[in-house]
């Protein structure tokens, strides 16, 4: 909408973000350390947006927490593996911006007393055999964080479903070891430290985050420490645009009122992806990858992305998504499968009862495969043997799967593997013979088809008590099959931006007062995905350099009103 000569507000900030997750409450106190003033508005009736349901990972190569442990790379490394990685489909500016400001954005966070993170040794990038990819990782995660300390706020953070049983907390690592609890000293040890944490627990009352939920909880601190506000149940509706076609400002919806909010130097948008607009998925996403099995917050339509496109903005990359297999829970939710594609004795097929991926492939690698083959049903199956061992979809080692789940056709068992096949509808033949050719395999420990546990990224979740953590033989009844939905984390598609997160429209012109960061914004990973957080990373250090380039024209603008306004 545009502005009209007389225009008036009824709020007027320096810069105005819209989202809560962690690009915008980063971006929030950039703009906060940089002099302006700055309010966050949010859609939901809590903060956090996708951040606070993710495991919370951020991938920024040369951050201060890894090169505190020696991990220093050097800058062409880094760009090398992200050149492979995105072949030429991201401008060569946007990636420098985003390799050369990213530790200085952490930087910005780790000065605030609330900000604390470790790195995650091991948890490899996802392509750590290309070149300037890393097999001990550069995921870093914020410390566990006891979210009392938010006071009133703490009721109005968003939940996520990593929150453990009697207040146990576990990080990232803690699950790697965990979930090898029936097979090394290691993840008996890993059970030792959870009991105490639940003890003690509940002898100190904590309530201890971890993940995307502790990186949420300490920018909210931080945030607080800045005094910039954050204003919870206001969508907003509309950007407001001067006589040039620039952004002046947004309207929200706050309790039924429309709220118009002047913003002098910016409008970052950071409100996710169109996960759950139904009509925009079946637009843009492929066959297959169309249905709603999307893990990221329920707030992300694509407001956004439906807003820039409105001011004329270009769109990219919005064919493709964060893709994770996942498992549809009875009661409704989405599970992502991370650890579980790396048990062992299991395989997974598409309906014509042969493997056509390698199953412990990075999650994005793993949906397109099976997009491109339109192998739309698939079957994950294992024996007793890796039921018995491993967790699955939030199922500890050992425990059934719930009767709900084979009510309504998520999982079938069967006694042997043949029968198991007519259960599911696919080809006996088909199925035994790829059982019996992956059980060889596990013999020679090497998966000549698809290379399963060539990889570090594949052993990360593995067994490590094994000559390839990734392989095992299927030969314990009874057997399971369980189906497997093409769901996401988010959408990956957006506004197109420059180096400096302006909002670009199709001739390449940049809308003046407009910023974007996060999946609301064209995927700098393009089709690819770097590493553990490389979607957390990128929303942080775009909403950074968002708030920088706002402060840098506010300061330019003063300049010019003081040069006009000076003596001759």
């Amino acid at each position: 909408m545009s502005a009209g000569a007389g225009e008036t507000w009824d709020e007027e900030f320096d810069f105005v973000v819209v989202g809560s997750g962690g690009g915008g409450m980063a971006a929030a106190l950039t703009a906060a350390d940089s002099g302006l003033s700055t309010v966050v508005i949010e859609k939901g009736a809590r903060y956090g947006g996708s951040t606070g349901i993710s495991g919370g990972g951020i991938w920024i190569p040369n951050n201060p927490t890894l090169r505190a442990r020696g991990h220093d790379d050097s800058r062409e490394s880094v760009r090398r593996y992200l050149d492979r990685l995105t072949g030429g489909r991201v401008p060569s500016a946007r990636l420098d911006a985003y390799v050369d400001q990213g530790p200085a954005a952490m930087v910005l966070l780790g000065a605030s007393r609330w900000m604390r993170f470790f790195w995650v040794k091991g948890y490899a990038d996802y392509h750590p055999e290309y070149e300037g990819g890393r097999p001990l990782g550069r995921s870093v995660e914020a410390l566990p964080f006891d979210t009392r300390k938010l006071g009133d706020d703490e009721r109005h953070q968003r939940p996520n479903s990593l929150k453990g049983p009697l207040g146990l907390w576990i990080t990232a690592k803690d699950y790697r070891d965990l979930a090898m609890v029936k097979r090394t000293w290691r993840g008996r040890w890993a059970s030792v430290v959870a009991a105490w944490r639940v003890s003690s627990n509940m002898v100190a009352r904590r309530h201890m985050a971890t993940g995307g939920r502790a990186l949420v909880a300490r920018l909210r601190m931080a945030l607080k420490d800045a005094g910039v506000p954050l204003r919870l149940r206001s969508p907003m509706t509309g950007l407001v645009t001067g006589a040039d076609g620039g952004v002046t400002g947004v309207v929200a919806d706050r309790d039924g009122t429309a709220v118009r909010i002047g913003s002098r130097h910016g409008v970052l948008l950071a409100t996710g992806g169109f996960d759950h607009n139904q009509e925009m998925r079946e637009k843009y996403l492929p066959e297959g990858g169309r249905e709603n099995h999307s893990a990221g917050a329920v707030e992300n339509t694509g407001d956004g992305i439906v807003a820039g496109q409105g001011l004329g903005a270009a769109l990219d990359f919005m064919d493709d998504a964060w893709w994770m297999p996942s498992v549809r829970h009875p009661a409704g939710a989405t599970i992502p499968l991370v650890s579980e594609r790396c048990i062992p004795p299991s395989v997974i097929v598409s309906g014509d009862g042969r493997r056509f991926t390698n199953e412990s492939s990075p999650y994005v690698n793993f949906v397109h495969d099976q997009i491109e083959g339109g192998h739309t049903t698939a079957w994950f199956v294992m024996d007793a043997k890796a039921r018995a061992r491993y967790p699955f979809a939030q199922i500890l080692p050992g425990m059934p799967f719930p009767r709900a789940f084979y009510e309504n056709g998520t999982v079938h068992r069967a006694d042997t593997v043949t029968e198991l096949a007519r259960k599911i509808g696919v080809p006996e033949e088909a199925l035994t013979g790829t059982v019996e050719r992956f059980n060889a395999f596990a013999g020679s420990g090497r998966d000549t088809d698809f290379g399963r546990g060539d990889s570090a990224y594949d052993r990360y979740y593995g067994d490590p008590t094994l000559k390839n953590p990734n392989l095992d033989r299927l030969d314990r009844a009874p057997y399971y099959a369980i189906r497997i939905e093409i769901g996401d984390l988010g959408t990956k598609g957006g506004l197109v931006c420059d180096e400096h997160s302006r909002v670009l429209r199709e001739d390449g012109s940049a809308i003046a007062g407009l910023y974007a960061t996060g999946n609301t914004s064209a995927s700098v990973m393009a089709n690819e995905y770097a590493g553990p957080g490389a979607t957390i990373g990128p929303s942080i250090v775009f909403g950074y350099i968002a708030a920088r380039h706002a402060a840098a024209a506010r300061t330019a603008a003063a300049d010019r009103s003081g040069a006009i306004g000076g003596p001759s």
